[in-house]
């Protein structure tokens, strides 16, 4: 983990590089599924989550219902109490934590809820996704929070 230390910065000098093969290689990338999903692959069996766990400290995921739902259900309390005790509305009406890190983020970097984790940290980064195209951009902002999202663009672009 080491070498992502100064990931910000690396991500930040990446950036124009990143772009500039988005803008070069789009439709090219809408058939490249296929490669994305074998570099997260590869990249998330080198990098551990747990020894980072930036995106747990800084990012704050969209909560919708489901979430909620099982949140409480996990924490063995009403779906009104997590919205009361973690939970806030943003400037877009979305449900976000009150406060980062996130609530549930343990010393050790494990999840207290981890089975009944929010959608958006299930997904994340959401280097594997289908249609990658679609939300290149947003692995490139991903890309100076999770040292994943850096290596599969600069892996990629480096292909």
């Amino acid at each position: 983990m080491k070498q992502y230390e100064n990931l910000q910065l690396l991500a930040e000098k990446a950036e124009s590089s990143f772009l500039l093969y988005y803008k070069k290689n789009k439709k090219r990338l809408m058939k490249m599924d296929t490669i994305v999903q074998q570099l997260h692959e590869d990249v998330s069996a080198e990098i551990d989550c747990l020894s980072c766990a930036n995106c747990c400290r800084t990012l704050g995921p969209a909560i919708y219902d489901k979430d909620i739902e099982r949140m409480a259900k996990a924490l063995r309390i009403k779906s009104a109490e997590v919205v009361a005790r973690y939970l806030r509305t943003d400037e877009d009406g979305d449900y976000v934590f009150q406060s980062m890190p996130c609530p549930f983020l343990l010393p050790d970097n494990y999840c207290s809820i981890y089975e009944a984790r929010p959608k958006a940290c299930r997904e994340y980064p959401h280097t594997d996704r289908k249609r990658f195209e679609q939300i290149y951009r947003l692995t490139v902002k991903n890309s100076a929070t999770c040292p994943i999202a850096y290596e599969v663009l600069s892996r990629l672009i480096n292909k």
